[in-house]
């Protein structure tokens, strides 16, 4: 079973998965956490994985020779997995050991526990009843299943998606493309093309032939114009209602359309320009990335629009700063080297044998679109590109980080868009010199002083509240009984209102000092300070009365602060804090 597992979560690993909480992703954790499962049952402590990874590959490298490529990525990926989820078994253990411990003799462990078990520590159901068994007891199955009934409901609600576009009716939709086949799509060749009308669909309007790019594969769906002889409308988008069938959401501006209209279909040029640079950047940055990080990198998702793009890939870490230097020298080199970029239909053989790259989970056909795209970037791909590199124009990385588990994230702009960023940044650096008062050139200079300026002056505002906070305390001491204060002061600060109780409670003959107030008008802040001699733990003190104030602090013996939303109930909190002081 070890020897099973190992094999699929390697060759899932050399496809581009990564292990993560949905999709593909998820079954691949399954799998290794399963295999982690075995190893740990078999009271295995150390990992057992990444050798029987090392050994998949001796094995079975001569016939899969991607296996021996990828090796070093697929044994880091499932070696991180297995130290991951070891950590997440010994706290499953500990919670259900917990558990039986504190079950009584003759019940069931609850079903909600076995569910928790399952879901959250990726406990199987047998082994919770095993292990429960060893000790005496049973499982309340029927709970089990009810959890997780419940929890499938969920999934399948949230998983709801329309597989038509707004309006559209499937029936409809796929007797229009029974009788007529699919749509045509000419927008390769032309920005203008004439067309018929096949229906009319609630505001969605199906045409026979179609420069529009529907949106798929990440590429937004073309907006522009259609018009005919006594109507005229905006395309606001362009989807499939079904695989082959394009649906185009109109606004009519005049007239109405009919069926059997002669129209004229006319995209947005500029638009779509926007949109072929930044999709052909999406490949050349994935070339990138790969360059930079490794043959591990794969795409997991990508959005290509007219203002930007958004590329999702396969890391298990931050790309530092210095790479993602290095990753946007690279892409904008081969940008400058304007090379030709070669957009052709082949067979998915050819495809393979040139080289090209393909996404485990994605869907091809025996005929597929293959994008050359410069020297080194070679991918199956079905969207809409430059003609040369160069037509893209600078690339700039905008934003990288993290959206799940070992899975990245880049935002970039190509073209206009770098170009907008550039005057973006630049007036608002000229906004901060200007803020500054000094030239542009000086700004970072300019700023230092004004942070060493304000250094300073907080130096003498912590100098001001200290005696502040003197002269407060010594209005305040006469209000004290028996070396104990609770009263309400004003302020305009939190840190005004600790450093006033500190103030009190250094001053002779007190002992216990709580002070309440709404620093600015501005929420609740609560303060105990109490001296070794009081016996007394600071937080107890105004424990209760950080609830009443809809708030609360953590634990401290002498220095206590609390934080609270409804200044309103103030005076009635200090009233609870008096009566626990016995005043």
């Amino acid at each position: 079973m070890l020897a099973d597992h190992t094999r699929t979560a390697s060759f899932l690993i050399s496809d581009g998965i990564v292990p993560s909480n949905e999709g593909r992703g998820y079954v691949l954790r399954m799998i290794i956490r399963r295999a982690v499962r075995f190893g740990y049952m078999l009271g295995v402590s150390d990992p057992v994985l990444p050798a029987m990874v090392n050994r998949c590959v001796d094995v079975m490298g001569g016939a899969y020779p991607e296996l021996r490529t990828d090796a070093d990525g697929i044994v880091e990926s499932i070696a991180r997995e297995e130290d991951r989820f070891r950590r997440t078994l010994d706290r499953g253990s500990s919670l259900l050991e917990s558990e039986l411990e504190k079950l009584p003799e003759g019940e069931s462990l609850g079903g909600g526990i076995a569910f928790e078990l399952h879901d959250t520590y990726g406990f199987p159901l047998e082994v919770t009843r095993e292990v429960a068994e060893l000790r005496g007891a049973s499982i309340d199955e029927p709970g089990f299943a009810t959890a997780m009934a419940e929890q499938r409901e969920r999934s399948r609600a949230a998983g709801k998606k329309g597989s038509v576009a707004a309006g559209g009716s499937v029936d409809v939709a796929r007797a229009i493309l029974n009788s007529n086949g699919p749509t045509e799509f000419v927008g390769r060749e032309t920005d203008t093309a004439d067309a018929t009308v096949l229906a009319v669909v609630e505001g969605l309007l199906i045409l026979d032939r179609t420069p529009f790019y529907a949106e798929s594969g990440g590429q937004v769906g073309d907006t522009g114009t259609i018009s005919a002889a006594e109507a005229s409308a905006k395309v606001l988008d362009t989807t499939y209602l079904v695989p082959g069938l394009s649906a185009h959401k109109i606004e009519t501006e005049t007239g109405r359309f009919d069926v059997g209209d002669a129209v004229t279909a006319t995209i947005d040029s500029e638009r779509r320009a926007a949109i072929k640079r930044n999709h052909t950047a999406t490949h050349i940055l994935h070339w990138a990335l790969r360059e930079v990080l490794g043959d591990q990198v794969r795409q997991q998702g990508s959005h290509v629009s007219d203002d930007r793009l958004r590329f999702d890939f396969s890391h298990h870490s931050a790309v530092s700063a210095d790479d993602l230097r290095t990753i946007e020298d690279l892409a904008n080199a081969e940008v400058l080297d304007n090379s030709t970029v070669s957009h052709f239909e082949t067979s998915m053989d050819d495809a393979r044998k040139r080289g090209a790259i393909a996404f485990f989970g994605d869907k091809y056909g025996d005929v597929v679109r293959v994008l050359t795209a410069g020297e080194h970037s070679i991918e199956l791909c079905g969207g809409t590109h430059v003609s040369a590199l160069g037509d893209i124009g600078l690339i700039k990385v905008i934003s990288e980080g993290s959206i799940g588990s070992n899975v990245r994230r880049i935002e970039a702009v190509t073209g206009a868009g770098s170009l907008n960023l550039l005057r973006d940044t630049e007036a608002r650096l000229g906004e901060v010199a200007e803020t500054l008062g000094v030239p542009v050139e000086d700004t970072l200079d300019g700023l230092r002083k004004r942070l060493g300026d304000l250094k300073g002056l907080r130096s003498e505002l912590k100098e001001l509240r200290g005696q502040l906070a003197g002269s407060a305390a010594d209005t305040l001491v006469s209000e004290a009984v028996d070396g104990v204060l609770v009263a309400l002061v004003e302020s305009e600060s939190r840190d005004e209102v600790r450093d006033l109780a500190v103030a009190l409670r250094d001053k002779p003959n007190l002992s216990v000092v709580v002070l309440g107030s709404s620093p600015g008008g501005k929420g609740v802040a609560l303060v105990a300070a109490v001296t070794p001699e009081a016996g007394l733990i600071a937080s107890d003190l105004i424990r209760e009365a950080a609830k009443m104030v809809g708030g609360g602090g953590g634990p401290s013996d002498d220095l206590a602060v609390a934080g609270g939303r409804h200044p309103e109930k103030l005076i009635e909190a200090l009233e609870v804090v008096r009566a626990g002081l016995g005043l």
